[in-house]
């Protein structure tokens, strides 16, 4: 099945029903009840299982003040970090040398950073974060650990002020999950693997005759299972089966990663 617009689904699952024809998911009540229910039914499949499509790479958001130069934060459409990597070259002529910088809990990072000494003026930054708390960061070598204090911004434990004057999100490469959202528009074509366009069809429109005509639809619910049973095994495009370790999510509190 190729991918459909939301007021094609509309209009098919209206068809089956024997309903009134539609030019537009908001023509009648109906058909907007019908929108609003593959809106649902797709949040559902989404909340369903940690799809592969839905992480990407990315870059983090530098702070942009030497005032706390190794604060960086994540996008805001991005809600599971699961690595992050910093361009650790020590000159600007090195090579590239992306790194993986390890995570540490706020708890083991303060730790860290309280060992250093704060009279240090040539090696250490002592930096202020929002939450008053003062930090002392080294200043004479490449990040090597990061945590976070409140779930979104970032802080790493050291930066080469030799060479930069802040960590700059040019120089950072992550993988994280990305948020998605859905617009009730005739045009709108939800966010989903072209072979998922089918079980989304069905799951919504067995949802819809249980709902506007309180019966079930056999050949729809059948359709449907049939197709979640494929989603579980299918092979993805590029990979099945991967698995990373958990570097925390952005709505809860990070956790170590196994390694």
């Amino acid at each position: 099945m190729a991918k459909m617009t939301l007021l094609q689904m509309t209009q098919d699952i209206l068809s089956d029903m024997d309903s009134d024809e539609v030019n537009s998911i908001n023509t009648t009540q109906e058909s907007t009840q019908v929108a609003n229910l593959i809106k649902t039914t797709y949040y559902n499949i989404i909340d369903g299982r940690d799809y592969a499509f839905l992480y990407e790479l990315f870059r983090m958001t530098a702070s942009g003040t030497t005032d706390r130069p190794t604060h960086m934060s994540l996008p805001e459409d991005i809600i599971d970090l699961k690595w992050v990597k910093y361009n650790n070259k020590k000159a600007a002529t090195d090579k590239d040398l992306f790194q993986l910088i390890e995570y540490k809990t706020p708890e083991e990072f303060v730790s860290i950073v309280d060992k250093r000494d704060s009279t240090d003026t040539t090696n250490i930054k002592v930096v202020s974060d929002p939450t008053g708390i003062t930090l002392n960061i080294l200043k004479t070598k490449v990040p090597q650990y990061f945590t976070s204090f409140d779930d979104e911004n970032m802080v790493f434990d050291s930066y080469l002020s030799s060479l930069d004057s802040t960590l700059q999100n040019t120089k950072t490469q992550c993988y994280g999950k990305r948020s998605v959202t859905f617009t009730l528009s005739d045009t709108f074509t939800p966010d989903l693997p072209v072979q998922m366009f089918s079980y989304l069809l069905s799951e919504a429109k067995s949802a819809a005759f249980l709902t506007f005509k309180q019966m079930p639809n056999p050949k729809a619910e059948k359709h449907s299972v049939t197709q979640k049973r494929r989603m579980s095994q299918e092979a993805w495009r590029v990979a099945n089966g991967i698995t990373y370790p958990n570097y925390g999510r952005k709505s809860n509190t990070y956790k170590k990663p196994n390694y």
